[in-house]
């Protein structure tokens, strides 16, 4: 390796190291050694601002902004009632369903607009049950980063791989929601045994929180009728975006335009419920990728990995699930799958089959998120908004739980990847 590159991967490296201190915001350092790497020459203006993924920033931004119009209207109260009265304020029944819901709503969302819709409705239930909402905020992250894993629209890597590859929303279905509802069904006694005795009420809370009535949370019905319209409206988009050759991010940002106009809202009202040090974390972060693709770093990992698995195509894919879901537990997973993204193709041009190297980086990527605090958006989100609501979740805490899940989610996804694509 140059000096160039040695350096590149030292800023990489520091970068990452600073942020898991959680002394300064991962914003700043992302945005201070993205700008570093541009001032010393290491990559230049144009090759950083290419180097950003804008289909993955307008599909977050344009979700954030709709379901900052949705929590006006008093639906994530109403969902929250609605949840405790169904599960007779058991708050082990209401952990799982919660879970389960989140993994759903992940697979038709990204998984960072699942968490900020779900957050509100735990915070809710959590005061409401006079329980900590960390056990429900942490099982949402899990569920959110393993039910974004099965489309498209998911998880942002998802969403790079589905642009980098040409991908449609289908694709992901058929070849990646079969392992998630294995992983998910092995997933749910694991918080069962992780949370079962930390959520513990007494019989007086339960019964003040089943008096509430659901439908008197709502706050404006007319308005909501407006939001699920356009919600609605910007789901069929994802489904078919394909059919019209358009960008995930195209139909979230334009259902946020659409409904910002039909509610007429303030745009300043909703655009500062927009998480925007999320948003430029991963401006950052992508920078650094890039000045790592430019120096050659992604050019020598592919020569490497090639060189490790003697061109064997099964030894490839399953290094890639392997190598991306550890690297996704240390790292965010948005870097790591574009910097992995330019690793498939290089690898393609040796003429090895790359489709399953497309899948194991979607299954290690978005599962390996589970295992650390800084592993995927979601997580950040999730830890952002515990912390504005006085309970943070601690960078240790979260590896004690996640560790287990990942590693579960791992050995399914191995298995599944053999069976799928090597086994016949």
């Amino acid at each position: 390796m140059n000096f160039e590159q040695l350096l590149t991967i030292g800023f990489f490296v520091l970068a990452l190291g600073i942020i898991s201190l959680e002394k300064v915001h991962r914003s700043i350092i992302a945005a201070v050694f993205a700008a570093l790497v541009i001032l010393l020459g290491i990559v230049d203006q144009e090759t950083a601002v290419h180097a950003i993924d804008f289909n993955t920033i307008g599909l977050l931004v344009g979700m954030m902004i709709i379901v900052s119009v949705f929590a006006k209207t008093g639906f994530f109260e109403f969902l929250s009632l609605y949840v405790i009265r169904a599960m007779r304020g058991e708050p082990i029944k209401i952990l799982i369903a919660l879970s389960l819901l989140t993994a759903v709503l992940s697979a038709f969302l990204d998984n960072v607009t699942t968490i900020l819709l779900i957050a509100p409705v735990i915070i809710f239930i959590a005061k409401s049950l006079r329980l900590s909402p960390l056990p429900f905020i942490i099982s949402a992250i899990f569920f959110s980063n393993i039910g974004g894993t099965a489309t498209l629209i998911g998880d942002p890597p998802n969403v790079i791989i589905g642009s980098a590859a040409g991908f449609s929303f289908m694709d992901f279905i058929v070849n990646v929601a079969p392992a998630v509802v294995f992983i998910l069904v092995a997933s749910v006694p694991i918080i069962y045994f992780y949370f079962r005795n930390q959520l513990v009420v007494s019989k007086t809370a339960a019964r003040q929180v089943m008096k509430l009535e659901p439908v008197k949370a709502i706050a404006d019905f007319g308005m909501l009728k407006k939001v699920l319209a356009v919600f609605l409206l910007t789901l069929v988009g994802f489904f078919t975006h394909s059919i019209f050759h358009l960008e995930a991010a195209t139909i979230a940002l334009s259902g946020a335009a659409l409904l910002l106009l039909i509610t007429a809202r303030h745009p300043d009202e909703i655009y500062e419920k927009v998480e925007w040090g999320t948003i430029f974390f991963f401006l950052g972060l992508f920078v650094l990728v890039g000045a790592l693709e430019s120096v050659g770093i992604i050019e020598l990992a592919a020569s490497e990995l090639l060189r490790i698995t003697d061109g064997n195509p099964m030894m490839t894919a399953f290094l890639m699930l392997l190598f991306s879901g550890i690297a996704s537990g240390i790292v965010d997973n948005i870097p790591i799958t574009t910097v992995m993204v330019g690793l498939i193709r290089d690898i393609g041009h040796t003429g090895i089959d790359t489709t399953p190297l497309w899948w194991s980086l979607s299954l290690g990527a978005c599962l390996g998120g589970n295992t650390t605090l800084i592993g995927a958006s979601a997580n950040v989100v999730g830890a952002d908004i515990c912390s504005k609501n006085g309970t943070p979740i601690r960078f240790v805490t979260f590896i004690k739980y996640g560790f287990l899940v990942s590693l579960v989610s791992f050995i399914l996804a191995t298995i599944y990847i053999y069976l799928r694509f090597f086994l016949i």
